[in-house]
């Protein structure tokens, strides 16, 4: 991939999806998604079980791929190139487009290596310890663990276990992180944890964030991606509706949404 153009006239539009619909073999889980991704903004993602939001998530970085028989149409743009151009490599893409997952997933190691893993494997050769504290720091993790690092990461609280994974992804240095559900395994004060440790983050990186709380939609995120099944025998996933936060959960212009976001749906 090419690096991004460094100079102003970046687009304020990180990623952007065309026209994209996405295969599962002949089901079309995901239908004529058009949204845009602002840079240093958290999108979140919305809507019923089974709609396609993770799936939507997941081609953002081409995660779909490592499932035998997917396959898209139409287009995902970072930085303004096709990511799924013949001539990209996926392994770089997931390298600059980074995903922490719904369950807390620490590698049975210490908290230093769950850390450093990613980068290392990536040929960093810079000062590890040095990135290794700065990405706890942005995590939020650094004064709970400081004393602890050559713990095991699994000893960690369910928490702790998420933030040292959200570090692990900082740690390879990406421009946007995926988070599916992050929050949903974890108490709420953990939650809340992460949701202000995602209002720091947004400073420095571009969020895209898929999950099932209403309020943690309407509380973390600046733009929301309403999904739902379309009508019809295929039943794909489509965004319904896309506006800043603040409208999708006051004025939506979708009665679909209205009644989501109330809690009449279904």
């Amino acid at each position: 991939m090419t690096q991004p153009n460094p100079q102003n006239g970046k687009s304020e539009f990180v990623l952007e999806t065309h026209d994209l619909g996405i295969y599962y073999g002949n089901f079309r889980a995901v239908a004529d998604v058009n949204i845009p991704v602002r840079r240093h903004k958290i999108t979140a993602i919305i809507g019923p079980s089974g709609c396609g939001k993770s799936t939507l998530l997941r081609a953002f970085n081409r995660m779909n791929e490592l499932f035998s028989g997917t396959r898209i149409e139409g287009s995902v743009t970072f930085e303004g190139q096709n990511l799924y151009d013949p001539s990209v490599d996926p392994v770089e893409v997931r390298y600059r487009i980074g995903m922490v997952f719904q369950k807390p997933n620490p590698f049975p190691k210490s908290i230093y290596e769950n850390v450093a893993w990613g980068a290392r494997i990536h040929g960093f050769k810079g000062d590890m310890d040095e990135l290794v504290v700065s990405s706890l720091r942005q995590a939020a993790l650094w004064d709970e663990v400081k004393d602890k690092l050559k713990q095991s990461g699994l000893a960690l609280s369910g928490g702790q276990q998420q933030r040292l994974c959200i570090a692990r992804a900082l740690a390879v240095q990406p421009e946007v992180i995926l988070m599916d559900e992050p929050a949903s395994a974890l108490d709420p004060i953990a939650t809340l944890k992460i949701e202000e440790l995602m209002q720091e983050l947004k400073q420095n990186y571009t969020i895209v964030i898929v999950t099932h709380n209403m309020q943690q939609a309407a509380r973390a995120s600046d733009h929301t991606a309403m999904m739902m099944l379309t009508n019809g025998e295929s039943r794909s996933g489509t965004v319904i509706e896309f506006d800043e936060t603040n409208i999708i959960f006051t004025r939506p212009k979708d009665k679909r949404t209205e009644d989501y976001v109330t809690g009449r749906f279904g």
